[in-house]
């Protein structure tokens, strides 16, 4: 693979990443597992891709979608398929994250994402601000309006009252 793509190290590691600082393309290196392939080439395709980073947790969706299409082109010039059901499913925990996040803690409705950590309700106006970690769990904890909590831990999920 590194004959195809000179421009990316290919590291053998614990787990698949892509690395934009280091144009470092990591992979789990057991041969064994097939989807492990579909891995390095989903990273790979976020690589060619140039993904560095997401603005919003929508960006971050597209962004994993066209990683996973990328991954399928990819796989074609190495005769691999990629099983679009793996892909589906590990897509399937992104958008159960956007879902989880995006679920207002005062009512239950769905709000916006208006900036990289806040989100706003549109039917009770409610807001409420969200981790920068995409592998954080969506804990939520409400506060009052005017007044400051703080958790030791960044996955805490906070919101504010639009009172």
């Amino acid at each position: 693979m590194h004959l195809a793509f000179p421009q990316f190290t290919f590291v053998a590691a614990t787990r698949t990443c892509w690395s934009p600082e280091t144009y470092h393309v990591y992979y789990n290196a057991e041969r064994d597992k097939v989807a492990n392939v579909w891995g390095l080439l989903h990273e790979l395709g976020h690589a060619v891709l140039g993904h560095r980073t997401y603005d919003t947790d929508m960006d971050l969706l597209q962004k994993e979608v066209a990683a996973w299409d990328k991954a399928t082109t990819i796989a074609k010039r190495f005769n691999v398929s990629v099983d679009e059901n793996y892909a589906q499913d590990c897509l399937e925990t992104y958008r159960c994250w956007l879902y989880k996040r995006s679920t207002c803690p005062a009512c239950g409705a769905h709000g916006i994402q208006n900036q990289r950590q806040l989100y706003c309700c549109l039917n009770c106006k409610a807001r409420w601000s969200v981790s920068t970690s995409r592998f954080c769990r969506p804990y939520r904890g409400k506060f009052a309006a005017n007044k400051t909590m703080k958790s030791q831990d960044s996955s805490w999920l906070f919101i504010e009252n639009a009172t």
